[in-house]
């Protein structure tokens, strides 16, 4: 491992931050807060999201309540090793869909000295554990996990419940393929 120079001729250590939660938890909403405070303090700042994910914007990062920020989308990580030299400060949305390789480069680019802020789903509609995410909260400097409501009971919702008859691991989808759930109303539907 090696740790890069600032302008001052100092050592600059980099870090990465995960964002993780359930579908409707916040987490996108959470990673623009985080890089629009970066951008205050006048870090050079760039966001990727994957391709694959068309949901809201070709380009731009969207959260569910239509916050946003200008992003560019990937075919894969390694991508992001060639846009991210010349920023501070790197975001990823949608990290689970990136597979294993995001971990790998996230750990590059923190080793260059640059902040890495993350966001992903932690667990799939199954509630199994889902892609790269568990590694990345295993080399994380800090994780920070969110939750929805549980649009059942009300109570703290961790579960991506799929409501639409589909076994593929990955269907994009928002209000009209998924529902946030409570773990007694996961295993509720399911049972």
């Amino acid at each position: 491992m090696f740790l890069e120079k600032d302008k001052n001729n100092s050592l600059r250590t980099g870090w990465i931050e995960v964002i993780c939660g359930s579908m409707f938890s916040g987490k996108t909403e959470e990673l623009i807060r985080r890089l629009n405070r970066a951008r205050i303090a006048r870090q050079k700042v760039e966001v990727f999201k994957p391709a694959v994910d068309t949901r809201y914007d070709e380009k731009d990062v969207v959260s569910h309540d239509e916050k946003k920020t200008s992003s560019i989308p990937v075919q894969n990580a390694s991508q992001i090793l060639f846009y991210a030299e010349d920023f501070e400060v790197v975001g990823i949305d949608e990290a689970q869909f990136f597979g294993d390789e995001i971990v790998n480069v996230c750990n590059q680019l923190a080793e260059k000295g640059k902040r890495v802020v993350v966001s992903g789903l932690d667990m799939d509609f199954k509630g199994n554990p889902f892609g790269p995410i568990p590694a990345l909260m295993a080399i994380a400097e800090y994780v920070t996990k969110v939750h929805a409501i549980c649009i059942r009971c009300g109570n703290p919702a961790n579960y991506s419940h799929r409501t639409v008859a589909d076994e593929k691991l990955v269907v994009l989808g928002e209000t009209d393929a998924y529902e946030p759930l409570c773990r007694k109303c996961f295993i509720d539907s399911n049972s």
